[in-house]
């Protein structure tokens, strides 16, 4: 019987999933495109600070958006609106150092694309070169489609988003549940072919019905990112900070697609009070904690 010493093993091949996969490189587009032929559902979170990030990056996130939720969660805003192509590249640029294998899209903000196919390229290239995110994100589906076209023909990878678009806000007067009705649900499946068709590798899904998203996730072969729109989506995120009850909910209502992983804010308040208690009282900084 033939022995193998420990040079002449053979190595275990990679595990070929996106989630908790073994990597020596960052996943690429063309890795997302792969997990969607698996059949593979995968997860997706935001991030908005290197430490964050790597958590994140060591838990095997393969995907990490850099949203514009970060005005809510990070800047205080009370929505996406304000948030600068400035801001979203500081913070891209914290998310990409403290990570080293999941790829990571930058948002581009509103107000950085609208005007057209120049301006979102002049933007979206900004991100790339200065915070050097491996994607970029647009909302918008038909209406983008022209911008979304010119980022992939210049290299520049583009996740799409439709359904309730957030910068879009004022417009939508709410957050409404998108594609109810067929006028609604036809159009829907429109924005999200135009995207597909213009070079996008996925599209994002906000709050559409569950039986319009399966439905949108059958007919493209880019894989869909589902966000309160059901089961069917290739792939799911949340902002991070729902995910793990940071957020304080208005009235303690978290919305309903939201579940919640963890209790970080009351983790985190337990932990604020009881370091005030023992300075207050004295415990803190005990012999151990001095230098003489």
């Amino acid at each position: 019987m033939t022995q193998h010493t420990p040079a002449q093993v053979p190595a275990k091949p990679e595990r070929p999933g996106l989630y908790g996969g073994k990597s020596s490189r960052r996943i690429t587009v063309r890795d997302i495109a792969a997990a969607k032929r698996r059949g593979e559902k995968w997860p997706m979170l935001t991030a908005y600070d290197a430490m964050t990030a790597s958590v994140f990056d060591e838990a095997g996130i393969p995907v990490m958006l850099v949203g514009d939720s970060m005005g809510n969660t990070a800047l205080g805003y009370e929505s996406t609106v304000p948030v600068t192509l400035e801001q979203m590249t500081m913070l891209s640029a914290a998310v990409v150092r403290g990570t080293s294998r999941a790829l990571i899209v930058g948002d581009l903000p509103f107000g950085t694309f609208q005007e057209g196919p120049t301006q979102a390229l002049r933007s979206a290239t900004h991100l790339v070169k200065e915070a050097g995110v491996g994607a970029v994100k647009l909302e918008g589906g038909e209406r983008s489609a022209d911008q979304v076209r010119l980022l992939v023909e210049s290299g520049i990878p583009v996740m799409a988003h439709v359904g309730l678009t957030p910068q879009s806000v004022h417009a939508f007067g709410g957050h409404p549940v998108q594609g109810r009705g067929e006028e609604a649900a036809a159009q829907l499946l429109r924005d999200a072919k135009a995207v597909q068709d213009a070079g996008a590798f996925a599209v994002v899904l906000e709050l559409v019905t569950a039986e319009l998203a399966a439905e949108v996730t059958r007919s493209l072969y880019i894989p869909t990112v589902g966000i309160g729109s059901g089961a069917d989506c290739d792939a799911q995120v949340l902002v991070w900070t729902d995910m793990a009850g940071m957020t304080d909910w208005p009235g303690g209502r978290t919305p309903r697609f939201i579940k919640q992983y963890g209790q970080l804010r009351t983790a985190l308040g337990d932990a604020a009070r009881a370091f005030a208690e023992d300075v207050v009282g004295g415990a803190y900084p005990a012999e151990e904690h001095s230098f003489h």
